[in-house]
């Protein structure tokens, strides 16, 4: 049975939503509900539901958001709102899909078995990334694996020079001037990343040590031996200091 998640900021649309979906009980049913969406984001940092039921407009926290504050999201995601204008950005965003309030019972039916395909590929793919990337890094310490449009790749980190954040995507700027860019924030590739290589020089940018060129002091940034200029957040400055 699938585990949902609700997060409304309207108490009367989340009842709605819950009877809604009791007429999937043997498929679906809801674990948690929010109406304050701070308490959400703290519920998800320690649970992993199979969905999540998110409003868009809600007076703290926006829903596009909310999903960008969130380490990781390892759950099929559904757009709620009673506008249809966010379509797009639902979909820039990773949504499986978008139901508009009041939401239809045919339309949840055609969501319900989304989040099921969703789910059963995202288990099958998260085996096999687990599988090969616990097998290179066996027998390979200086590569990583990288997960990247559809498709698995190995890289040597001798190759990377930073990677820079974009919200919810990182981008890996390569030797050749090439680039990859991966569906994970800063932190999660930073957790990949070889410690005695690379260091977090700043909130939004991970530089490969051996690939400084120059540090400019008094100016407080770092030449890369592709000529980019990145940062050194003046919290790291010392701990950049003592890896050099």
């Amino acid at each position: 049975m699938l585990k949902a998640v609700i997060v409304d900021d309207e108490p009367k649309a989340i009842q709605s939503l819950i009877w809604e979906l009791s007429n999937f009980s043997d498929e679906i049913e809801v674990s948690q509900s929010f109406s304050k969406p701070e308490e959400a984001l703290k519920y998800l940092e320690s649970n992993t539901p199979d969905c999540l039921f998110l409003d868009v407009q809600m007076p703290t926290i926006g829903g596009f958001q909310f999903l960008e504050q969130l380490e990781q999201i390892n759950f099929a995601v559904v757009i709620t709102t009673a506008y249809d204008e966010y379509a797009i950005k639902a979909l820039k965003h990773e949504a499986i899909d978008y139901l508009l309030k009041p939401i239809d019972s045919d339309d949840l039916r055609e969501t319900i078995n989304k989040i099921k395909k969703h789910n059963d590929r995202f288990l099958n793919a998260t085996k096999l990334e687990n599988m090969l990337t616990n097998f290179n890094s066996k027998f390979n310490k200086k590569r990583i694996t990288i997960n990247t449009d559809g498709k698995l790749l190995f890289l040597d980190v001798d190759d990377i020079i930073y990677v820079e954040s974009d919200g919810n995507y990182s981008t890996l700027f390569l030797q050749d001037q090439k680039k990859v860019v991966v569906t994970k924030k800063l932190k999660e590739v930073d957790a990949i990343l070889p410690e005695h290589y690379f260091f977090r020089i700043h909130n939004s940018y991970i530089i490969n040590l051996n690939k400084i060129k120059a540090f400019i002091k008094n100016e407080g940034y770092v030449i890369m031996d592709s000529n980019h200029k990145i940062p050194v957040a003046r919290q790291r400055k010392s701990d950049f200091l003592e890896k050099l």
